[in-house]
């Protein structure tokens, strides 16, 4: 699968812990904010209510390998690749590199996120997995 998507942040200082680096649950926030802004680079979102219904992506899996820290003000890319689409779940993959001012990278961590397609009936308050809309996997293709 080649459809891949990037973004660069820089590390605030709300995102370090007590020693100075970025805490490890901040990357699965990452995770989540790259694959927003992906939903919206083609014209989707990751939440549809068309007021009978809503639909989301929920994660199913979530798992981080951590390698060399990130700091306050550093800055780094988030290089997101979708990896497997199954008829109701897509995985990602994240990888995190650290720039630096020498146009060097270094890796930083390595993440996976697994999201369900499903759907909400506000009718009867269910949740159910849901087949991913064509329209939603052909723009995905497209990318």
């Amino acid at each position: 699968m080649a459809c891949e998507y990037r973004v660069k942040r820089r590390v605030e200082f709300a995102d370090t812990d007590m020693a100075g680096i970025v805490h490890f649950s901040k990357f699965f926030q990452y995770m989540e904010s790259c694959e927003h802004e992906f939903f919206r680079s083609i014209g989707l979102s990751v939440h549809v209510d068309d007021g009978k219904q809503s639909a989301g992506w929920p994660r199913v899996h979530a798992e981080c390998d951590y390698f060399s820290p990130l700091k306050f003000e550093e800055e780094f890319e988030i290089h997101m690749q979708i990896k497997e689409i199954r008829s109701k779940s897509i995985s990602c993959e994240y990888h995190f590199t650290k720039l630096n001012d020498e146009d060097e990278q270094k890796d930083v961590a390595k993440g996976l996120l697994t999201l369900v397609y499903v759907t909400y009936n506000k009718a009867d308050g269910q949740f159910k997995a849901a087949q991913i809309p064509d329209d939603i996997l052909d723009k995905i293709d497209v990318a």
